[in-house]
């Protein structure tokens, strides 16, 4: 492994079996990373993930960690943080919903918002406050392209990632000037676990596409970054369209 400047040489992965957050993990142990930490309920899948990033020569941990267990994190991630330095925290983590169920299932819905919002606020603002103290270090945030504007197909988790981004934008600014940053990824379609089965557009994506956006994102200082980069120009388009011929759109 070769040390690339700018890029981590510890992280610690909010979502320890995410696609995109092993995907991100296995690019920057390619560039020289050493430690890596992955956070999420104990389980096989988490052990397995663990396992995997090992045999390509990295020093692996794993924390318990759930999104929902609010009161739990800041003792659980700031443990992690006194065992030496971390680079890079991404946060990860996220559920997709049913829109269907959900809509007449509000406790459904709530679990939704309160994992992808409440939870990743909580994270973030212990990670954040962590990395400010160290004096380095980035909190890469995966937000997402649905959180741009309200689809009919899937408002309740658009909904939650557009908290998220705005409390993510905020959170960067509330850190400039103390040597840690934010940056926040939106990625479109990403065809993984998580959307199995669902249909994907013309600017689908994958775990790996985006794993090489947030590289290079760390190395430019990017403060968003958006995946596949067109999608910048779609959802500039679709945000100012008209509600009631967005309302006619199949989206």
């Amino acid at each position: 492994m070769k040390d690339v400047p700018g890029l981590p040489q510890s992280l610690l992965v909010l979502g320890g079996t995410s696609g995109i957050g092993l995907a991100t993990a296995r690019r920057m142990i390619a560039r020289g990373a050493r430690t890596v930490w992955l956070a999420g309920r104990p389980s096989p899948a988490l052990a397995a993930a663990a396992d995997s990033l090992r045999r390509l020569g990295a020093e692996v941990r794993t924390v318990p960690f759930d999104a929902l267990d609010t009161e739990s994190h800041e003792e659980r991630l700031g443990k992690v943080f006194t065992e030496g330095a971390i680079d890079l925290v991404l946060l990860a983590f996220g559920v997709l919903g049913d829109q269907a169920r959900d809509e007449s299932d509000p406790v459904a819905a709530v679990r939704v918002a309160q994992t992808n919002y409440t939870g990743a606020v909580s994270a973030g603002l212990v990670c954040a406050g962590a990395l400010q103290a160290q004096g380095h270090g980035s909190l890469v945030v995966l937000s997402a392209v649905a959180g741009e504007r309200a689809r009919r197909a899937d408002f309740i988790y658009g909904s939650s990632k557009a908290g998220l981004d705005v409390f993510a934008q905020g959170l960067g600014d509330a850190l400039h000037g103390t040597g840690a940053r934010v940056m926040v990824v939106r990625p479109g379609f990403v065809r993984s676990r998580m959307t199995a089965g669902l249909p994907a557009g013309p600017l689908a994506t994958t775990p790996e596409a985006v794993a090489s956006a947030i590289e290079l994102g760390l190395r430019r200082r990017s403060e968003t970054v958006w995946v596949p980069g067109a999608m910048r120009m779609v959802a500039a388009a679709v945000r100012h369209l008209p509600r009631p011929l967005y309302r006619r759109l199949p989206v």
